[in-house]
């Protein structure tokens, strides 16, 4: 036994807590090539394809809707064949929710494979050094999951632990982001695959009056980041230091924005309320992870002294965010312009906002901010933030 406590002890030490913050160490997006639809052109594709011409009024609303989004195009994996071939999809009265769980359940982790390929291949190590993997999606509904199958795909080793997070929605991959931080820290030596990918075939279905506000902002992408805390190998480059994250609940506020699986596919909802609660909220939540970050007697900051990494739910939502926060013009650049090329990827969007920052920064250099944040939302309504480092700038003054 004294040789069996010894062992264990060795064991023990060798988990210790990994040296300092988790950091992002690599980044990969992907979309799907099916369908690339305009934004300018999307109501008469959207009211064509499910044969609701006749729809004048809703057809006019969704056309003006789509005109204020700030989007210009979004991808899709559902094309028109695959309407042809599945008509009960556009009629939410029709049973159609197995018929798409077995399309997406090849296709949501192909697409997280083509986004995780590219952040493996730029952090250059092999696949079989991921010790941890974490899927967020709202496109899958069954057992064993995209997880196990995306495991499949890279090659993993059937030692990697694997954790999926389903119909998270908007803050999925916040979520994840933040899971993959605490792995990563009391895990030493754990590298961590977090993988976010997104398919609206499972909500698509024809106009109904109620659900045109998401049928003008959602899109189809994968995000894949490769999370790491200290010691880091040679080849190994961290991109955001991952100081501190925090998870809010705005209370009573269950009603603004969810999603139901029923038989004809899931059906989400968005209250117009959802842009003002979150504004009402935001500021606190920032203040409470900077002083989980940085301790209590930290300065709190200018806002317009961090650089941000915004989930893009919509365009009044990250107006609301620059009115309340009043931010200078230009601080949520690379939040618009995901939401301009990608439109709303729900969990996926901030991996792409992650990654459009970080080739800003090589761009620009030193003339970013040192420290940042991140913010996610999504049911619940449920904040995620994040305080992030960068590993250049001027930084916070502390106390």
């Amino acid at each position: 036994m004294t040789r069996a406590n010894g062992a264990v002890h060795d064991s023990r030490r060798s988990m210790q807590h990994a040296e300092g913050p988790a950091a992002v160490l690599a980044i990969g997006t992907a979309n799907p090539t099916g369908t690339i639809v305009p934004q300018d052109e999307f109501a008469y594709h959207f009211f064509r394809v499910t044969k609701s011409d006749h729809l004048t009024d809703l057809k006019e609303k969704l056309t003006r809707i789509c005109q204020k989004t700030g989007i210009e195009k979004r991808h899709f994996h559902m094309t028109e064949e695959m309407l042809l071939a599945h008509p009960e999809f556009i009629d939410r009265e029709l049973p159609s929710l197995d018929a798409r769980i077995d399309i997406v359940a090849t296709a949501v982790p192909k697409l997280a494979e083509t986004a995780a390929v590219k952040a493996i291949t730029e952090w250059g190590r092999p696949a079989t050094d991921i010790t941890h993997l974490i899927f967020s999606t709202y496109s899958g509904c069954r057992a064993p999951s995209a997880d196990l199958e995306l495991s499949s795909l890279l090659g993993l080793r059937p030692t990697v632990c694997r954790t999926i997070l389903n119909l998270h929605g908007c803050y999925g991959g916040g979520r994840a982001l933040h899971l993959a931080k605490e792995l990563a820290e009391n895990n030493r030596g754990a590298r961590v695959l977090v993988a976010c990918s997104e398919i609206t075939l499972v909500c698509f279905g024809g106009p109904d009056g109620s659900n045109l506000v998401g049928h003008a902002l959602f899109g189809d992408g994968a995000g894949a980041v490769i999370v790491g805390a200290g010691p880091f190998t040679g080849d190994e480059r961290p991109l955001f230091e991952m100081v501190a994250a925090t998870q809010t609940t705005i209370p009573g506020t269950e009603y603004a924005l969810g999603m139901q699986v029923a038989g004809g596919g899931i059906d989400f909802h968005l209250a117009i309320q959802v842009p003002m609660l979150l504004g009402q909220n935001v500021e606190q939540t920032l203040l409470d992870a900077i002083r989980s970050a940085l301790g209590d007697d930290v300065d709190v900051p200018s806002w317009n002294d961090l650089f941000w990494a915004v989930h893009p739910g919509g365009r009044p939502i990250l107006d609301n965010i620059d009115k309340v926060l009043k931010l200078e013009p230009g601080k949520l650049a690379a939040s618009r312009h995901v939401l301009r090329e990608y439109g709303n990827m729900s969990g996926a969007t901030i991996v792409f906002v992650l990654d459009e920052l970080r080739r800003r920064r090589e761009e620009e250099g030193d003339q970013q901010p040192e420290w940042g944040a991140m913010l996610a939302f999504g049911p619940g309504i449920t904040i995620e933030t994040m305080v992030l480092r960068s590993a250049c700038g001027r930084g916070l003054k502390e106390t």
